[in-house]
């Protein structure tokens, strides 16, 4: 019964060796070459420098856009402004109203400053590179936004303070500070003369004390944002710097707010984007160019809101992909090589050169041997062969 167990298991033993897939060659019938070599150095750093290349994908992110109904209609919005205007804040006036009716008593207050127009060298520094970085955002927007949302990218710092105050009378205002707005489309706008409350609801401005000689819109917007300041938020407004010599000149934005869920490795926060559309014209009512000078900005908001997740690859996919690159420039290295191996043995065995350059023998120059002849006879024939006669009895003779 042992020996019969035995027997089977060698027999089944014998059939898994059939099903080998990976045949073993001995070493005694592998031939190595200066080729296969320089071939296989080649293969191994191409494979090291892909594995490093996918090393580092795979330690990489992917941000995912997706959208939904924002259903919040209820929060508030806050609306962040510093901005410059080349008047005397005595003589200009800014306020904000919704849709509700509601402005600028119910929202908050923005604090006025008298300034200088003009920029330090440094301030004009600054002021240059914000506007380079909000001209690339809007030309390279997916590589840029992606990588300030992973990394927290927080700007380029804050706008530098005066080194020394220019000379002559402070002749522009600024205005800046925070309102806390309904979720709902308003109007901010800066205009000529001082807004007063109207009876029952709504505002005026009474410019009368105001020469048109004195207006002057050119203006430069150095913060222009909605929500809490967030790092990796760039605004399209922010730095936008624009001069007229008009003074009667209308200067009208129009924007969509867009609320957004930033969910990275860095931070989870909620935001808003916008984007803007502008136009500016002269008044000129001779000419049919009707309305009132000033910064008008209309704003309104958006029904989706955008939701973005930083995504990291499974470690499965890393695994397969290091697997496909191994197996795969093994088997081109392969072909690479069978191939190149036949065009070398196909071109000089074509033209003879190399190792398949047949040795060349000259029989006319090579000595002659001479090969002795041997001349027979018929009788030395019957001679050389034994005459062998039968006589009765079985006896030779």
């Amino acid at each position: 019964m042992l020996r019969l167990n035995v027997a089977k298991r060698k027999q089944a033993i014998n059939v898994v060796k059939e099903l080998d897939a990976f045949p073993k060659v001995p070493e005694d019938y592998v031939e190595k070459s200066s080729t296969g070599g320089g071939i296989s150095v080649i293969t191994f750093a191409f494979i090291l420098v892909l594995i490093i290349s996918e090393i580092r994908y795979y330690s990489s992110s992917d941000l995912r856009f997706s959208y939904e109904v924002d259903t919040e209609f209820d929060k508030k919005l806050q609306l962040n402004i510093d901005m410059t205007v080349a008047m005397r804040c005595s003589a200009i006036g800014a306020d904000i109203v919704d849709q509700t009716g509601q402005n600028i008593d119910s929202f908050g207050s923005l604090e006025e400053e008298d300034v200088h127009f003009e920029l330090s060298p440094d301030q004009r520094t600054y002021q240059e590179m914000l506007q380079h970085v909000n001209s690339y955002m809007r030309d390279e927007y997916h590589a840029i936004q992606d990588f300030i949302w992973k990394t927290g990218y927080s700007g380029i710092g804050e706008k530098p303070i005066r080194e020394v105050a220019p000379s002559g009378p402070r002749d522009s205002c600024r205005l800046h500070g925070s309102f806390i707005l309904n979720k709902v489309a308003g109007n901010f706008h800066v205009t000529v003369g001082r807004s007063v409350p109207v009876i029952p609801r709504g505002h005026a401005h009474l410019a009368i004390m105001v020469e048109p000689s004195e207006y002057n819109f050119t203006h430069r917007i150095d913060t222009f944002s909605f929500g809490t300041p967030t790092p990796g938020v760039i605004n399209p407004l922010d730095g936008d710097e624009i001069v007229t010599t008009d003074n009667r000149h209308v200067f009208q934005y129009y924007i969509k707010v867009v609320p957004t869920t930033v969910q990275t490795l860095q931070s989870n926060i909620d935001t808003y984007q916008y984007a803007v559309t502008m136009r500016n014209r002269t008044i000129n009512h001779s000419a049919g160019s009707h309305g009132t000078p000033g910064i008008f900005v209309k704003y309104d908001m958006s029904p989706i809101k955008v939701k973005v997740t930083e995504e990291r690859r499974p470690i499965w996919e890393f695994l397969v992909r290091l697997c496909a690159i191994v197996g795969g420039i093994f088997a081109t290295s392969g072909i690479i090589h069978n191939v190149s191996g036949f065009l070398v043995d196909l071109i000089c065995c074509r033209y003879k050169i190399g190792k398949y350059t047949p040795v060349k023998r000259s029989f006319d120059s090579a000595p002659q041997q001479s090969v002795p002849s041997c001349n027979l006879s018929t009788d030395d024939l019957t001679n050389s062969v034994p005459q062998v006669s039968l006589v009765p009895g079985g006896q030779e003779t």
